[in-house]
Order: structure tokens, then sequence, then C-alpha cells
């Protein structure tokens, strides 16, 4: 179980670090113009909370396994990424985005999810 636990964890962490980046390293304008047309709605600043938000979650769903110190928060942290991930479905489907949009948020939440039970049951 603590191998599906990795592998999980692994494809979460790849997932939010590349997104949390790109709303850390690029404009509000930018990021409309790349397509994230919900931006449009929020202020600069709630963009780059959101972009550190998945940063420290990809973060947690790694280092705490890693060096084996409180372990307990990973499934913490993937819980709390199923939370982001809960609002941008939410998001999504105000901005009555089309679902190519709106899926990679449920999957991402999904997977979230996935990685708590793990975590909750393996650690």
């Amino acid at each position: 179980m603590i191998i599906a636990l990795w592998v999980v964890n692994s494809l979460l962490t790849l997932a939010f670090l590349g997104a949390g980046v790109n709303k850390l390293a690029k404009s509000k304008d930018a990021l409309v113009a790349s397509g994230m047309a919900w931006a449009k709605g929020f202020p600069p600043a709630a963009l780059k909370a959101i972009g550190a938000a998945e940063v420290v979650g990809a973060l947690g769903l790694i280092l705490p396994l890693a060096t084996g110190i409180v372990p307990v928060l990973s499934p913490i942290a993937a819980s709390c990424l199923a939370i982001v991930m809960i609002g941008a479905v939410v998001i999504h489907l105000r901005h009555r985005d089309p679902a190519k949009a709106v899926l990679p948020s449920v999957v991402l939440g999904a997977l979230s999810i996935v990685s708590a039970v793990l975590g909750f049951v393996a650690l």
C-alpha cells in the first residue's frame, strides 16, 4: 500500500508543483491569456495565494514521507489539496467552462482523496 501512496503522491506532486509555479510565476494577464479565463474574477494576490497553496501542498505530499518526520502531514496535505480542487471545480462550473477545463480539477481532486485515504490507512 505504501508503494501505491508513493506513486499517487509523486504524480500529484508533479501536477500541483507545475500548476502552482505557473500561477506564481505569471502575471494575472498572462494567466488569462494562457487560457485561464476564470482568473479574470480574482485579484492578483488571490491567484498568487492559490499558487502558493498548491506548491506548499505538493511539498507536503512528499517531504513528510521522504524524511519520515511527521508523516501524517502527507495525508493532511492531500486532504487540503482535495479541498482546493473542490473549489476549483466550483469556480470552473460557475464560469461555465467546458468539460475539458473541469475534468483535470475533478481528476486531481479524486486523486487527492485517494492519497489522503491511502495515507491515513498506510501510516
